[in-house]
């Protein structure tokens, strides 16, 4: 048990340890990392499996090989009828003993294996999770979702059932080939003479057939992909009419993995006849050799029939060793697409270790210069700067395109600026805590994303353990309260996938709430109440002022309306502050944003002819 602990810490890496190679050093690298998930729940149970299997899985079917022998010479010979009794006895004894601990440590392994496969599931959830905003913009969701199920799922498959086999047919291999050395070394150096060939050939083939492994999963993430953009897009697909273009769409990615899939099979079925073909040649030598050696009596009869039982084991035992080992390389190339993304460190700086107990909340981005990671050429901000006050309402305003919600991104610190700084209580962003910084800022955006659980569990997202009166609170204050209570279930409803359940302008105030339960410090309202009615939104306005005084505010919007008693007011166009001041003083100026209010006044004067 030492020298496997000892062993076992050698090779197989801790899970928690960080990976200190790259994932272009492949197959032995990757598997001794899979083997280290099983580190944190199977070190102990894996040694007395082993333990187990040594000392008495091998010796049930092994041990018939050897009384079968002692049989043989015992009809040969005529003598000693009582050792016909004790061989009958002995396989039967041992045979119970091998079925029993072998229903034990098959117990023993499938359950812990279960617990190494949700374990794997929710390790790659979490890294995922890590990653900055610029991931989700540059990977598709589809492809997401596929390493976490997919491919979490056939790592787990070859890790509980192949890799399992795998090591009981190894040490059934060494066990047999030492029972083969006792009866005759020079059968067993003939045998041994045949191995290279059962085991380079599907080491050839196995590369092969992992680099399809690799090509399949990707595939299937591309199908996967399609799926959830169309599921996730239904009401624009209906609205054209094209399910059934859609539907060829995922037709065509099936096809493309159903023919790599082929491939995959014609590659397995070589390998198992190779192993196979390489194997019965191997047998027949043997028989040709042994007969040669019974015939010159350097082997008696007995012998030659347990080498013969035992070699018939050993041949089986390595053509299933062979064939799992494609699947072990199958679980190294899904794998590897899975460590990509546990390996893989955020782009953004590690967050920092600031959280004091009082902040005022005073906001300042100074000289910000920004382009997207999918973007790196086309700045979306060129020296923009901003300050929000405690008590005061900023707001900003301006053409789709501006550059105004990469504000609110940068500052929830989704993207690092390429140049600028941004501040918050004269201290960095990144030094705050990433839990204390969102506690801090609560953002609303126009399209506020609803979870499918009830109203209630969405509100109280907002700030982990509130109450049902501070949930209340938070409705009345969005003007939420009332419809929430006129809804089937009341606060206990559905708000469905996405928020489907309720109507735009109920989300917006659902997400209203889910923010102000949070009692931030700062509060990003990014045109976050576009889809209320005029009465709703000044109901929102005037609960937001009186109730959150001391709280800084940026206010986005397109309505100007909304914006004309905020304390300062910013024209942003093309990623540059054009004019800023109170509503008043851009009037006054009669510059963009004024002409902006004459084309919003005009517009609303004239609407009533089209209503």
């Amino acid at each position: 048990t030492a020298v496997s602990l000892l062993l076992w810490q050698r090779y197989i890496p801790s899970l928690s340890s960080e990976p200190t190679k790259k994932t272009q050093e492949k197959n032995g690298a990757s598997l001794r990392r899979l083997m280290g998930y099983t580190k944190p729940f199977f070190l102990y149970y894996i040694l007395d499996l082993l333990k187990s299997w040594s000392n008495v899985v091998p010796s049930g079917e092994m041990a018939i090989p050897h009384y079968t022998g002692r049989m043989t010479d015992w009809i040969m010979n005529e003598d000693e009828p009582e050792a016909f009794t004790h061989a009958i006895t002995v396989m039967s004894l041992i045979t119970i003993m091998s079925a029993v601990s072998e229903f034990v440590c098959d117990l023993i392994y499938n359950i812990t294996m279960s617990r190494i496969h949700t374990f794997i599931q929710g390790q790659v959830f979490k890294a995922v999770l890590k990653q900055e905003i610029a991931f989700f913009d540059t990977v598709h969701t589809g492809d997401i979702v596929s390493r976490i199920t997919t491919d979490t799922n056939t790592m787990s498959e070859s890790l509980s059932e192949k890799l399992s086999l795998l090591m009981w047919y190894f040490m059934r291999v060494t066990f047999l080939f030492i029972f083969m050395l006792r009866l005759s070394w020079k059968l067993s150096l003939f045998t041994a003479l045949g191995l290279p060939i059962i085991l380079v050939i599907p080491e050839l083939t196995g590369k092969f057939y992992q680099s399809l492994s690799v090509k399949v999963q990707e595939s299937l993430a591309r199908a996967n992909d399609v799926a959830m953009e169309t599921f996730s897009s239904m009401k624009t697909v209906r609205s054209f009419a094209n399910e059934e273009g859609e539907t060829e769409r995922y037709r065509k990615k099936l096809e493309d993995t159903y023919s790599l899939n082929k491939t995959e099979a014609a590659a397995y079925a070589v390998s198992t006849w190779t192993n196979s073909l390489s194997s019965l040649a191997l047998k027949v030598s043997i028989l040709y050799y042994g007969g040669r050696l019974v015939t010159g009596k350097d082997v008696s009869s007995g012998d030659l029939v347990s080498f013969v039982l035992y070699e018939l084991q050993f041949a089986s035992a390595v053509e299933v060793l062979m064939s799992y080992y494609p699947h072990v390389k199958k679980a190294v190339g899904a794998s590897e697409k899975i460590f990509e993304y546990v390996d893989r460190q955020p782009q953004v700086p590690p967050e920092g270790s600031l959280a004091p107990k009082v902040l005022r909340g005073n906001v300042h981005m100074k000289n910000i210069t920004f382009a997207y990671p999918k973007r790196p050429d086309t700045p979306v901000l060129k020296g923009f700067s901003l300050e929000l006050k405690p008590g005061e309402v900023t707001a900003l305003v301006g053409p789709s395109g501006a550059g105004k919600s990469t504000c609110v991104s940068l500052l929830e610190r989704f993207y690092q600026p390429q140049d600028g700084e941004i501040l918050l209580d004269e201290q960095p962003l990144y030094s705050y805590q990433n839990q204390y910084l969102h506690d801090k800022i609560a953002v609303v955006s126009q399209e506020p994303v609803l979870f499918a659980r009830s109203v209630r569990e969405n509100i109280k997202y907002g700030r982990e353990g509130a109450t049902d009166e501070e949930m209340i609170r938070a409705a009345e204050l969005a003007n939420a309260h009332t419809f929430i209570s006129d809804l089937s279930k009341g606060y206990d409803t559905d708000a469905g996938e996405k928020g489907g359940q309720v109507s735009g302008g109920q989300k917006q105030r659902i997400a209203i709430a889910r923010a102000l339960i949070r009692q931030p410090k700062i509060l990003v309202l990014d045109d976050a109440t576009s889809s209320l009615d005029t009465e709703s939104e000044h109901l929102v306005h005037e609960a937001l002022r009186k109730n959150f005084n001391q709280c800084a505010v940026l206010l986005i919007a397109h309505k100007l309306s909304t914006v004309e008693k905020a304390n300062h007011i910013i024209f942003l166009k093309d990623g540059e502050v054009i004019e800023e001041g109170t509503h008043e003083e851009l009037l006054g100026k009669g510059g963009a944003y004024a002409q902006l209010v004459e084309k919003q006044n005009t517009a609303f004067q004239r609407s009533p002819e089209f209503g």
